[in-house]
């Protein structure tokens, strides 16, 4: 019997990949979390075993960040990490009306989908301008739009859900993927380029300056000037030298290693260390700047910036400790718990 339709009737669409099981293991078969608002029941389900969504972002302390930038309608400012835009349309609801809110990010892949989110919300260009920039180039974007100053400006450091979601991106290995780790996956070196490259003493650097990594020198002995094929083949080499060692601190020790690397290939901390010298200079005198970190070579770099503007008369007031994720948040969002937010005010 013939597959096609009766003369005359147009053709079938093909039919769906068939959800695979309860629990598919592979991201591009959990179109259910992605697609939230076909799927209700599931997110609720994923969100209820205190887990995030595939592919999805949770913002992390919103009303605190929020109430640490003291927002009001009419005001200007940054969202210097847009991501995938939940702290963004946070802070639009309350600067308006009247207010214009500049989302910086250099992802190409996720950027797009974020600017068609928040235009969907109801927010026009005289609004919100998604902007392809790092955060570390704030002072070009400002002086190309002839901004002099700004009423605020927030950044959420890191990776987002969807990134670490995605092992096309390969900042995870949970499942495998190729050895990326790319903000922007456009330009320089992919992690597996980089690691083939490095020397041990460069890379023992950076597993003790971006994770404080307390096996940097016999794992940059190891890694180093190694070519891997994936993410879950760099965790394997990372483990085979790792042993005797109970399975929990093996995995805390693969994902310290993961994150180290992150920041090197993507240049992490030059790029903060340049924000964060700028940021004095972009505020408006009254204006506040709110960082959220989520380690501790983040945090350090945020807080002795924030203690050096403060002593030197950049900032008026900085926040006295860190706030962090409340316990119900903690619980329902897991990846807020090492979450760290400061401010300062010019």
């Amino acid at each position: 019997m013939s597959d096609l339709p009766p003369s005359g009737e147009p053709p079938r669409p093909p039919r769906r990949k068939r959800y695979s099981g309860k629990n598919p293991r592979r991201f591009e078969d959990k179109y259910k979390e992605r697609d939230p608002e076909k799927y209700p029941e599931t997110i609720a389900k994923v969100l209820a075993s205190g887990k995030t969504p595939a592919g999805s972002h949770v913002p992390i302390l919103v009303e605190e960040s929020l109430e640490a930038l003291r927002l009001s309608p009419g005001m200007t400012g940054v969202d210097a990490t847009l991501g995938h835009g939940g702290h963004s349309l946070a802070i639009l609801g309350k600067i308006a009306p009247g207010g214009k809110l500049f989302g910086l990010d250099v992802d190409p892949i996720e950027q797009p989908k974020t600017e068609t989110l928040i235009r969907a919300a109801g927010y026009d260009p005289n609004t919100f301008e998604a902007v392809r920039s790092n955060y570390a180039g704030i002072v070009k974007v400002l002086s190309s739009r002839e901004i002099a100053a700004v009423d605020f400006i927030y950044a959420d450091l890191g990776c987002s859900s969807m990134q670490f979601d995605d092992p096309s991106r390969g900042f995870s290995f949970k499942t495998d993927g190729p050895l990326d780790m790319r903000m922007n996956p456009e330009r320089g070196l992919s992690a597996a380029e980089w690691l083939e490259r490095v020397k041990p003493d460069k890379l023992a650097f950076a597993l003790a300056d971006h994770s404080d990594e307390p096996r940097a020198e016999r794992l940059a002995e190891a890694l180093a000037g190694k070519r891997f094929s994936g993410t879950q083949a760099f965790a394997a080499a990372i483990r085979s030298n790792l042993p005797g060692l109970d399975d929990e601190v093996v995995d805390l020790t693969i994902r310290r290693v993961f994150q180290a690397v992150r920041i090197a290939v993507n240049e992490e901390f030059t790029a903060l260390d340049a924000f964060l010298r700028a940021l004095p200079g972009c505020l408006k005198p009254g204006g506040r700047v709110a960082v959220l970190t989520f380690h501790s070579g983040e945090d350090r770099r945020v807080k002795k910036a924030f203690q050096a503007g403060l002593r030197d008369g950049f900032y008026s007031e900085i926040s006295e400790g860190v706030i962090t994720a409340s316990p119900e948040e903690r619980r329902n969002n897991p990846r807020s718990a090492p979450a760290k937010l400061r401010w300062a005010e010019k």
